[in-house]
Order: C-alpha cells, then structure tokens, then sequence
C-alpha cells in the first residue's frame, strides 16, 4: 500500500502543477431551424433565426454545423455526431428554433417530417430536451441549450398534455410552441435558456429574427462580457423590445470559472484557461457592479466569483473575510461549489478561524450533492488521514470510484491506477483502460503526459486494452500489443484533441 500511495499522491500533485499541453480552445455549436413542417403548420422565421444565429457564432469563433429543415433521421445523426465532436470542446452550444411542445412534463422538438396526430405520436418521433442535454454533457468546461420554440401551441389548445392517447387538433396558427415548455432541470455545468420562461409563450416577431434570436446575437459578440451576465442582458432586451410580454429564462447553473462567448474585450487578458482565482479578477468594473446587484438577488454562481475576486492576493480587492461572506450566503442557498471552496478556507484558516470540523462538514455537504472536486478530496482525507478522520484506504477507493464515475479527471486516473494494481478485485484491465480513456477526452492533460512520456507505470495488459479502446473509437489502426511507438502515441493525441 505504501507505493501505491506514493504513486496515487505524485499523480495528485502532478495534476495540482501540470503544465497543459498546447491545445487550442475549442468551441463548437449546433443550430437547427426547423420551417417547413410537412403535416403542421410551417413557419417562417425559425429558418432567418438559425441561418443568422449560425452566421453570429461563426463570427465571433465557434465551429458551427448549420442544419435546416432537418427529419427526425437526419436531426439524431446530427446530435450523435455532435456528442462526439463537443468531447473535446471546451463549450458545446446548441440552438433549436421549431416547433417544440411540452408532454407530460417533458419538452420536445418536432422534426420537420413528423406527422403527429397524437400526444404518444410526438414522444415517439420528437427530439426529447433530455436528448440535447446528452450530446453537450462531455463538453469540457460549460454547456449551454437555447431553445426558441416556447410559441403558442401549433397543434391544438383543446388537447390533454398529461393524457398520452389525446389526439392533437391541428391548428392554422403558426407558432412555435405548446403554452410554453416545462421548467428544465440540467445537471451542474449547463445552462438551458428558453426564449420564455416555462408556461409562458415568446413572441415570434414582425420582422425576419424573433424578439428573443435577435436580442442573443446582439449581446453574444460584445467582447469581455461573461457568459452570465450575457443572458441577464438579453432577458433585459428583450422585455424592452416586446414592452414586458415576454421574459426569456435560464435554468441551471454553469460552472464556476468566467466564459467570454465572444474572448476578452480589447487590452484585456483572456480569463479562459480554468483558473477561477485569477480569472474573474479579469472581469470589468462595470461587470462587479452587476455581479454585487445579482448577489443581492440571491444569485450563487454572482456570490462566487465575487469571493474569487477577493482571494486573490494580486489584486487590490483582497479581502479573505469578504470572500467567506459571500461563501457564506452561497453554501447556505446550496451552492456545492462554494461548499467546496469555503471547506477549503476553513481547512487553511483563510479569512475565518482554522476549523477541521466545519472543513469537513462542508465538504461532504459538497460530496452529497455529487460535487466530484469534494468526493475526490474526501478520497485523499480517508486514505492519508486528515481533517481528524483515521486512515481508512478501503473508504477511500469508495470515494476515488464514485469520483471517477462522476468523470472526474484526476480520479478517473487515479482509479485506473487503482485498478491496474490490482487493489479493486472486480475491476480488470478493460474497466482501467475505460477510465484512462475517458480522461483523455475530458482533456486531461496530465495523463495525456504520463502516457505520452511514461505509458510504462501502467501494466502491459492495461495498454493493450488503451489500445483496443482507441482503436474502437477510430483514433488507433495498429496492432494491440501494449508498445506505446509513435502510432499509440499519436492516436492519444487525436483522442485527447489534439489535431497533427
């Protein structure tokens, strides 16, 4: 167990002071606009939306795939030729403007050739939000679903939305929605925004471009505005453009670090390279004074970055008690990511008297809500000792595991390494090749170093089963023999991202 630990603590150390490998930022979107309905009514503005919104996103950086009047064939080989592509994306975006209706409390985009007489009609030949969400969910730092389809219902206002056999009456108006869509719940790190919010419809415009498509393309190219404050700008647009009737939503909660949808404003530093301390000192005056108003709303995501700002001893804003106030207000409204951080300032003693207990506390309250940084510190707790907890190794790969599942990096490899020493008795070389595998494509680039430059530390048997991984995802044409020459080496590149 002693060389184990030693392994698993330098690979921990290792990720803390890696040097990334020099890997582009990737941002890629999916915009489809669906008008030319075979069975309901058409509509005109969805296909001007996505054209123009494809051509906005282009503009300000992003590999866009634009796709109009897209069959229900045709629009899942887009998402799973998109889920493999926003792997290795830094933010993978998609922009549905349609028809698109609420059954049962399940939101649903109809394909342009669905011919839908009934509620069961259109679970069954629709694209579910749920699937949208899954071709985003491996995006490696933020993912974000805009839908513009919350019109008044296309295909009858008499229909029973929680009765699966209604059948739909078809109806001459031409909107984009049932009574609005069904509030969406996304899992930490994605942001769904919905041109209204649930229950309500939006506005389809007098002109070419909806009040909600032309609000988002005007603030998504101003330079140096983040990602959040972005979206509070068009919601604030659009109630200006359309006099209060429509109030656009986002539900969700992104990751931590700040995002410029067009990069940093002129003479300003780029804040994109995962670094929250330092990255939302970047953010302008003007942007903390609207950060500080939404804290006093009650926004977390806001109360975070406002502490960043202030734990950063480079700055004049340095002020490690301000930063525990905002903790503070953030953990209680059960923000796991500040749990996390304010479990880490207690542990230290940083702006708050040193308290193990309390440290501890918070992170597991951290853990409970499937927040992987805390479960894969707790696995480091348990194993060492720490925080007053006793060694307890076998607790500890508990945490490692769930950590890793949770597509953790660091823990992924970790338990790969765990497992490739033969410490997790129901777990072999494939089940540890999966988790290398899978670390890669999250853009970890300290295993894209170890088995670059010392692929040796792990056993013959987990290379060939790397091998066979890569060769089952396109990336690997060679033999499976565990050498790591320069075909296995170049095929981890392409998995990780990297382009020759």
């Amino acid at each position: 167990m002693m060389s184990l630990a030693i392994r698993i603590v330098a690979a921990w150390i290792l990720c803390l002071n890696a040097t990334l490998a020099s890997a582009a930022p990737d941002r890629v979107a999916l915009v489809l606009g669906n008008g030319a309905y075979q069975t309901i009514e058409p509509l005109s503005n969805t296909r001007n939306d996505a054209q123009a919104m494809a051509n906005t996103l282009s503009s300000i950086g992003f590999d866009v795939t634009l796709a109009l009047d897209a069959t229900s064939t045709q629009t899942f080989e887009l998402l799973d030729e998109f889920a493999f592509r926003a792997e290795t994306a830094d933010l993978a975006l998609i922009y549905y403007a349609g028809h698109g209706v609420e059954v049962q409390g399940e939101n649903f985009l109809i394909p342009v050739d669905a011919n839908v007489a009934s509620n069961r009609d259109v679970q069954r030949q629709s694209v579910s939000l749920k699937q949208l969400l899954s071709a985003v969910e491996r995006a490696r730092k933020m993912r974000v679903v805009i839908l513009d389809s919350c019109r008044n219902n296309p295909l009858g206002d008499l229909i029973d939305l929680n009765d699966t056999d209604t059948k739909l009456q078809p109806t001459e108006d031409a909107t984009r929605g049932v009574g609005g869509l069904a509030p969406a719940d996304p899992d930490r790190g994605t942001l769904v925004a919905f041109a209204a919010k649930d229950g309500q419809v939006a506005l389809d415009g007098s002109g070419d471009n909806s009040p909600y498509a032309m609000a988002l393309m005007e603030k998504m190219v101003v330079p140096g505005l983040e990602i959040s404050l972005m979206f509070r700008q068009v919601r604030d647009r659009v109630l200006e453009i359309t006099h209060n009737l429509q109030e656009p939503h986002t539900y969700g909660s992104l990751s931590g670090v700040p995002f410029y949808m067009a990069g940093p404003a002129k003479g300003q530093a780029d804040v994109d390279n995962g670094d929250a301390l330092s990255a939302w000192t970047k953010i302008k005056p003007d942007q903390e004074q609207q950060l500080l108003a939404l804290a006093e709303l009650g926004d977390t995501r806001s109360m975070l970055g406002l502490a960043y700002m202030r734990l950063n001893p480079n700055e004049g804003r340095f002020n490690p008690k301000e930063a525990v106030s905002f903790l503070e207000r953030a953990a209680k409204a059960g923000s796991p990511e500040a749990q996390f951080e304010l479990a880490k300032l207690y542990e230290r003693g940083t702006g708050v008297e040193r308290d193990e207990a309390r440290a501890l506390e918070l992170y597991q309250e951290a853990a409970d809500q499937d927040f992987a940084d805390a479960i894969n510190d707790l696995g480091f707790l348990h194993y060492q000792g720490g925080l007053g907890l006793p060694a307890d190794p076998k607790r500890a790969l508990e945490y490692f595991e769930r950590a890793a599942d949770l597509r953790h990096p660091q823990a992924q490899f970790n338990f790969a390494a765990l497992i490739d020493d033969g410490l997790i008795p129901t777990k072999g070389p494939e089940d540890a090749a999966g988790y290398l595998y899978e670390a890669l494509r999250s853009g970890s680039s300290d295993v894209l170093n170890l088995l670059s430059e010392r692929p040796n530390m792990f056993t013959r048997q987990t290379r060939r089963a790397l091998q066979g991984k890569l060769k089952e995802h396109g990336f690997y044409a060679g033999g499976l023999d565990g050498e790591f020459g320069a075909g296995t080496k170049k095929s981890i590149r392409l998995a990780y991202g990297l382009s020759e």
